[in-house]
């Protein structure tokens, strides 16, 4: 069995030759940027790592990486089972940008056991946005999300709305459009459940604020929910 330094090895080796430095020139995800960005597709990066045994320990170790195919990769080749609440904090200290959140999202963390616990703990009002906006893209990914979690949803959307009003950056608005894309992704997920739970939805819409994250949201459902 290689060990995990000379099979990284072999995946980046693997990255680097789909390298497209006009892609990599391109990409601007809101957030942290990388060390090292080969600039590969998501298509080719998910067929490269799907191809890999899973194994946790060696996500781990790819995660560590300052290198953007191998931390994107890291996700699909982790065990969601092995993702314990104790593990938490290791995957979320990595979740820096909202590319490396949406990939968390939909490859990784819908599928872990004790995802309504992720949700609560990651949403909470201390949480960095990243990981607001990876949990909310996780929920959307659920077959039934818990109706629950609309008033969630919506009160993490109010505080990252409010922050960007009140700065100056340009991230803080970005950060709320991307929690507000994420809120817009699970109402829609829970609306089309069933008519009361769209019903619900569309209540709970109607006494969200007129801050610019909101309107967004509210714009979305609009057309997204036919209202």
């Amino acid at each position: 069995m290689m060990n995990p330094t000379t099979r990284m090895t072999a995946l980046l080796g693997a990255m680097r030759r789909e390298r497209n430095g006009a892609v990599a020139d391109a990409m601007r995800p809101v957030g942290t940027p990388y060390g090292l960005n080969y600039g590969v597709s998501l298509p080719t990066l998910r067929m490269l790592a799907r191809a890999e045994t899973p194994d946790y320990d060696f996500a781990k170790y790819l995660a560590l990486q300052d290198v953007r195919e191998l931390r994107l990769a890291a996700y699909h080749i982790a065990e969601p089972a092995r993702l314990t609440e104790a593990e938490y904090p290791f995957w979320g200290e990595g979740i820096v940008n909202s590319e490396l959140a949406e990939e968390a999202a939909f490859t990784l963390l819908h599928r872990v056991p004790d995802f309504p616990n992720l949700f609560e703990r990651w949403t909470a009002p201390d949480m960095p946005w990243s990981l607001q906006y990876a949990a909310l893209m996780a929920a959307s990914r659920l077959a039934e999300p818990d109706p629950a979690w609309i008033s969630r949803a919506l009160e993490t959307l109010h505080r990252a709305a409010e922050r960007a009003e009140s700065a100056d950056a340009v991230c803080s608005k970005e950060q709320a459009l991307l929690i507000a894309r994420g809120a817009v992704a699970l109402l829609v997920r829970i609306a089309s459940g069933h008519e009361e739970n769209r019903q619900v939805v569309l209540r709970a819409v109607g006494s969200v604020g007129d801050l610019h994250a909101e309107n967004y949201l509210r714009e979305e459902l609009s057309w997204q929910l036919e209202i």
